[in-house]
């Protein structure tokens, strides 16, 4: 099993790439995703990443706060995408 944890605050400038990357050296990164606008495909500041469920905690508190691009990433477990009504 897999477990996605989502990454905050990113620069906009972020690729996928680089946030294969920032993880590559503490988890085994299995896909990662940014989230861009519909209408400009720029960048939302935000992304998830998916991890072995056994390295997620491992890779949570080995990069959450940590400088990327010049700027504090948030790392945490995502929550289930909630129905719109």
């Amino acid at each position: 099993m897999a477990k996605t944890l989502y990454v905050g605050n990113l620069p906009w400038s972020t690729t996928e790439e680089d946030l294969a990357r920032a993880f590559a050296g503490v988890c085994t990164v299995k896909s990662c995703r940014i989230i861009t606008d519909r209408e400009t495909g720029r960048s939302r500041g935000f992304g998830f990443v998916e991890v072995e469920d056994d390295e997620a905690e491992q890779a949570i508190s080995a990069v959450n706060g940590t400088n990327f691009g010049g700027r504090d990433i948030i790392v945490n477990e995502a929550r289930p995408k909630q129905p719109k009504y």
